[in-house]
């Protein structure tokens, strides 16, 4: 597992950097379009402006995000928030990928602000990623501000990659799971997260 250390230096803020409409408006260029029409007169501005949104995770931090939502609570069981939505960039072709990640934690002195873990999972999801390290690195950040017993987290997900190129199969899903601490080294615990997982209450 990455040392803390490793975790921070990960999510420092980066420099906002120039202006990138005009390399959008290059590539739509080389691409056989006409810029100057209509429908494209704005978009390399439009192109820059969504790219910034997906990938704004690159200039938010764990610390900052966090803001002393940390709260010392009597209670040892599992904590577990099921069915976040994300949406993320492939780092190899820059193509979408989606889905719902699921996280659980076990406390051991103190809990976290329950909205702070969706935002925790935008924040990795908004950056250029695989879905292995995307799903490691929400671990492992949980993992550092909470010192629990342990954390679980799983990952389903759908790649545009594969679906719109490649071996266009429109169907197929991929499913990642990072397990630390008791998750990992008790399967009582783990069986119980995956059992919880698969359980559908009847008024969610």
């Amino acid at each position: 597992m990455r040392s803390s250390k490793a975790v921070v230096k990960l999510m420092e803020p980066k420099r906002r950097k120039e202006s990138i409409a005009p390399m959008m408006r290059q590539i739509l260029t080389e691409l056989g379009e006409d810029v100057s029409r209509e429908g494209l007169a704005k978009t390399p501005e439009r192109a820059e402006k969504a790219l910034r949104f997906l990938t704004s995770g690159y200039s938010m931090s764990l610390e900052r995000l966090v803001n002393g939502a940390l709260f010392r609570v009597k209670y040892d069981e599992m904590v577990l928030v099921r069915d976040i939505e994300f949406y993320s960039l492939c780092e190899h072709h820059v193509l979408p990928f989606f889905g719902k990640i699921h996280v659980a934690y076990l406390p051991k002195d103190k809990v976290i602000g329950l909205s702070k873990i969706p935002r925790i999972v935008d924040m990795f999801a908004r950056r250029l990623q695989v879905q292995e390290r995307l799903t490691r690195e929400i671990a492992e950040s949980l993992q550092n501000v909470l010192e629990p017993r342990g954390v679980a987290v799983v990952c389903q997900a759908r790649h545009f990659c594969m679906m719109m190129r490649g071996v266009e199969k429109q169907h197929s899903g991929t499913v990642t799971s990072a397990m630390l601490g008791a998750f990992r080294d008790q399967k009582e615990t783990r069986d119980e997260f995956l059992s919880l997982l698969h359980h559908r209450a009847s008024d969610f």
